[in-house]
């Protein structure tokens, strides 16, 4: 067996093994295990019941992570994806107003419409427009991004009053203590070149909360999962295909399209996918998976789906295949039945490794050409606004309008190619109408 899967997923072409990439299969899934509770969570306020939605998020992860594995062998995790459940749920239910079904009509849309560009191949094109500055804050964007997110979820980092949007968390807490615990574990571990150094201060940060009663051990191993009948199929196609709902659609598809690109630019320039002339081989693989995991999950009741920067956690241990991927959809499988102890995986064993590992990916800015302005500003607008607004496209979108307008002013705008302005009209056109 482990010949078949050395000769498939052609490890050692990688430097990799078997080992290797079951082990880091299980880091990134540890990190991305809370969207089994998070996304039905926050899709509760938009009317979709826990358990189906719970049962959706699974399935829908399961399927585009397999595609990822099987067809574009990348350690890439995929699982719907936060900040667009929240533009559902807070939004375009709660603000505007339309209903759950008709939302999923419109993810199901972006889902085909990024279906379409990818094998036309004009996604892959859009990649390879990208100038390499950018491409290295997307590296950059994230690993501070990652950070925020493990800060915030540990309670270092909390929210503060006005004129002060953000505070030092409570340091004193048991929590806070864990997880700083974890990151200095984890930090140790790693200096000392320890195989598996996240997987095992996850766990043992963990084992400490449950042992001390600081997090509550799961009071039930096995269950069996909720039926996904009440949302299977019930999105809105029609619904979704009026003029009313054009701003939904555009916004929901440029999230997409900027969350993805710079995930898969990201993670694949940390895992050393990019070739001589400086692009990344075989993104319209990957591309394909996120577009499909997409349908998917609007078909199966829940929102946009695609890569997720976790990943970053499990390339950190060694993944460089879809081997790594086969076992994230592998854990997935089981959180059908196991979600009882997956969802009890506290924040604080979980936020030390996605601080670490965001940290490493930030080493990316000594990349930057920080003597050109015009290669500069577009670069640090994408990393200071992917974080300080909390969204991935905002940033993203920030970075492709300032480059192609600070070329053209500058007498530049020969550096900037055709589909660098197609992104730079699509991305006007979300600022334009984003329902802020």
């Amino acid at each position: 067996m482990s010949d078949i899967l050395e000769n498939y997923f052609r490890l050692k072409e990688h430097g990799t093994n078997v080992k290797t990439e079951v082990m880091a299969g299980i880091v990134t899934f540890m990190t991305v295990a809370y969207i089994i509770v998070v996304n039905p969570s926050i899709l509760e306020a938009a009317g979709i019941p826990f358990g189906p939605s719970m049962v959706a998020t699974i399935l829908s992860a399961i399927f585009g992570t397999l595609i990822m594995g099987l067809y574009a062998k990348k350690p890439l995790a995929i699982a719907p994806y936060m900040g667009e459940n929240a533009f559902v749920a807070y939004t375009v239910v709660g603000v505007l107003g339309y209903s759950w079904q008709t939302a999923l009509g419109a993810v199901f849309i972006s889902g085909v419409l990024f279906t379409i560009l990818t094998v036309s191949g004009l996604r892959n094109k859009m990649v390879d427009a990208v100038p390499d500055n950018l491409k290295y804050s997307f590296v950059v964007g994230l690993g501070l991004f990652i950070t925020f997110i493990g800060l915030v979820n540990a309670g270092i980092v909390s929210l503060g009053v006005e004129g002060a949007p953000l505070h030092v968390g409570a340091l004193n807490t048991i929590p806070v203590a864990l997880t700083l615990f974890g990151f200095l574990l984890i930090s140790i571990l790693m200096i000392k070149k320890v195989k598996g150094s996240i997987l095992i201060g996850i766990i043992i940060t963990a084992m400490i909360g449950f042992a001390a009663g600081v997090f509550q051990a799961p009071e039930k191993i096995v269950s069996m999962p909720p039926s996904i009948a009440p949302i299977l199929f019930q999105l809105d196609i029609a619904g979704a295909l009026t003029w009313g709902f054009f701003a939904v659609i555009l916004t929901m598809f440029t999230m997409d399209l900027m969350d993805t690109m710079g995930t898969l630019v990201g993670v694949s320039l940390k895992a050393g996918y990019m070739d001589e002339q400086g692009n990344l081989k075989d993104m319209e693989k990957p591309f394909l998976a996120d577009a499909l995991a997409t349908v998917f999950g609007a078909l199966a009741g829940t929102t946009t789906t695609g890569a997720y920067i976790e990943s970053a956690a499990g390339i950190e241990e060694g993944g460089r295949t879809g081997l790594t991927a086969i076992v994230i959809s592998f854990f997935f499988a089981l959180g059908l039945f196991f979600y009882p102890i997956f969802s009890a995986i506290p924040a604080a064993a979980t936020s030390p490794a996605l601080i670490v590992v965001g940290l490493l990916m930030m080493v990316s800015i000594k990349k930057i050409d920080m003597d050109d302005y015009t290669e500069m500003i577009p670069a640090m607008a994408v990393i200071i606004l992917m974080s300080f607004t909390y969204n991935l496209g905002v940033g993203l979108c920030a970075g492709f309008v300032l480059f192609p307008l600070l070329k053209l002013f500058s007498g530049k705008s020969n550096e900037v190619k055709p589909i660098a302005w197609g992104l730079f009209i699509l991305c006007s056109l979300f600022f334009i109408f984003y329902p802020y």
